[in-house]
């Protein structure tokens, strides 16, 4: 792997979102919003489903302030070609991209904001994990799924009202990708020991700090309004933590490559949070990290741990995902890079109680 200079002192400008709101009846003010920052002309991608729910809504609120759709479609694929295709095809005069959806519309409409150096609004319809506020995508890239570099969005507006009528997985899937941030600092801090990474204080602060702000203030009762408005603030700090770092390390280790692993393998992957979340804890354990016993108490007080062991993963996936995981990044140092950690798991996932209701 390869190994940086001892106190190699670098600086870089960052961005952070510069509209930004969280609250209840947002939809119908995105007009205002975008009338406010001049950007009058459109290009609006929508997620499946999320026009017939949302349409009306959003359009009165553009219409009400002259906002003009130039463009307007659903957006289905993540392949990087499509995205590529649309973005050059977008009438003059676009001003904003906006996307309203889940995590592949929005990856699409970051994506597409990107090549065309426009600002990007996003409105996430769900709380399932930190995308709608980070610096990546994760798209297709001759059909393998890849992240790939873009831009922290311009806006994020999320409506409270929207995230509390989204199925329950979602919000489940959500806290287990907050609480990889744990095995994900613990990664990325050993892989700076060891000479392999530079590494951020500032940004590892506020990716711990979005973890107090969610499990410390508030209760672990998904359905409370004060916990998804925290949810939502968490996940976008967690984005914005990547900005600060300029590397995905302050919420992606272990636990994540794990989830790409079970993406390339399983014919039904499930929804990433919950990939990431029952890794993390795989993961906190292989690490003897400190706060293991926090992570135990948070996923099985939120219901996590239930809700994952009603669809269980497959033993036998599981562990040729183990086995994959290291060699998803190359150089990348994480707890599986360690020669007996493949072992440790499999032994782990025959011995824990809670892993053998979660992987059967």
């Amino acid at each position: 792997m390869k190994k940086y200079p001892p106190y190699m002192m670098t600086s870089r400008q960052i961005n952070i979102p510069y509209l930004l709101k969280i609250g209840e009846g947002k939809i119908l003010k995105i007009g205002k919003y975008l009338f406010d920052k001049d950007m009058t002309g459109i290009a609006l991608f929508w997620g499946e489903g999320m026009e017939q729910m949302l349409g009306r809504a959003l359009k009165h609120g553009l219409e009400e302030h002259g906002i003009e759709i130039l463009s307007e479609d659903t957006a289905a694929s993540i392949a990087i070609e499509d995205i590529t295709a649309t973005a050059f095809s977008l009438p003059a005069g676009v001003k904003a991209i906006v996307g309203i959806g889940g995590g592949k519309v929005l990856d699409f409409a970051k994506y597409t904001s990107y090549l065309l150096r426009l600002p990007y609004i996003s409105v996430p319809t769900s709380m399932s994990n930190d995308g709608f506020c980070s610096p990546t995508c994760s798209l297709t890239v001759n059909g393998a799924r890849k992240t790939v570099k873009a831009a922290i969005p311009y806006g994020v507006v999320i409506d409270l009202n929207v995230i509390a009528g989204c199925p329950k997985s979602f919000l489940y899937s959500g806290v287990g990708d907050m609480i990889a941030k744990v095995s994900a600092l613990w990664d990325w801090k050993q892989a700076f020991n060891l000479g392999y990474e530079r590494f951020n204080d500032f940004s590892s602060i506020m990716s711990y700090n979005s973890l107090d702000l969610l499990f410390l203030r508030h209760s672990s009762d998904l359905s409370s309004p004060r916990f998804q408005r925290s949810l939502a603030t968490s996940l976008l700090y967690s984005g914005i933590a990547m900005e600060i770092a300029g590397t995905s390390r302050p919420a992606s280790g272990s636990e994540h490559l794990i989830s790409h692993a079970l993406d390339e393998l399983s014919p039904r992957p499930k929804m990433h949070g919950l990939q990431v979340g029952t890794a993390a804890y795989l993961c906190a354990m292989l690490q003897d990290n400190p706060e293991v016993d926090g992570v135990r108490d948070i996923l099985s007080a939120t219901g996590f741990f239930d809700f994952v062991a009603g669809d269980p993963f497959d033993k036998t996936m599981f562990i040729r995902a183990l086995e994959l995981a290291p060699s998803i990044k190359d150089n990348y140092y994480t707890i599986l890079s360690e020669p007996e950690s493949f072992g440790r798991a499999v032994r782990l996932l025959e011995k824990d109680e809670i892993l053998r209701r979660l992987v059967r």
